[in-house]
């Protein structure tokens, strides 16, 4: 089997960082590439680090961009304190342009983009970051990649020995027991959602929207 080479975003963030370390320690992918505005800090020897802080425009990058078969695209913001024209630009506009131009170079790519639960497929309802999300994943799927999927995680529980943790996780850490056993189908691991979308890029799946009971299916989660 063909081993994988692959583009992850937002590895200077929890999910990120989380997914680039599936990455780099698994057996069927043989290259990394992520892309950042500051330095990631991790080192290894599939790894290879752009450092570049315009993701509308990756022109003069784009020489460095082609041969690749999947991006898993972790990066994001909060919509907390934001208004939606901000948050759109750097939702919606920002992964757009970055997926347009993957898309131009790597047709036969599979793209994973990190949304979130409740997201409003609709467009239309009073949530603002669930529309614009919904609006983010709908155009992902209108381009031309081999594969688009949506990633909806819930609450995820970090990689031991990672460093960009959420700081909010230390206070809620001692309720994983009781959502596990509660709300199951709203909690994963970190390592489940990078093992998922490593095995949707190698395997496929029959939906593009994955759900938190589809990325433990997927990931060999619980």
């Amino acid at each position: 089997m063909k081993k994988l080479k692959v583009i992850v975003t937002g590895s200077t963030g929890m999910v990120g960082e989380g997914v680039l370390h599936e990455c780099l320690y698994h057996p069927d992918i043989e290259q990394v590439l992520v892309i950042n505005r500051k330095p990631c800090g991790v080192t290894h020897p599939k790894l290879t680090e752009i450092l570049h802080q315009d993701f509308t425009d990756l022109s003069p990058v784009t020489d460095r961009l082609s041969g690749y078969d999947a991006c898993y695209f972790c990066a994001g913001v909060s919509s907390v304190g934001m208004k939606e024209p901000e948050y759109t630009r750097i939702t919606y506009t920002l992964t757009m342009a970055f997926a347009s131009t993957l898309a131009q170079l790597n047709p036969d790519m599979s793209f994973c983009y990190v949304s979130g639960a409740s997201t409003d497929s609709s467009e239309k309802g009073k949530i603002m970051w669930a529309r614009v999300k919904g609006k983010t994943e709908n155009d992902l799927t209108k381009l031309p990649f081999r594969q688009v999927y949506n990633f909806r995680p819930a609450f995820m529980t970090p990689t031991n020995g990672l460093k960009n943790v959420n700081s909010y996780y230390k206070y809620v850490s001692w309720l994983v027991p009781v959502l596990r056993l509660i709300l199951p189908n709203s909690i994963s691991t970190l390592k489940v959602v990078g093992l998922a979308m490593i095995n949707v890029t190698l395997k496929g799946y029959e939906k593009q929207v994955l759900e938190v009971v589809d990325i433990k299916k997927v990931g060999g989660g619980k």
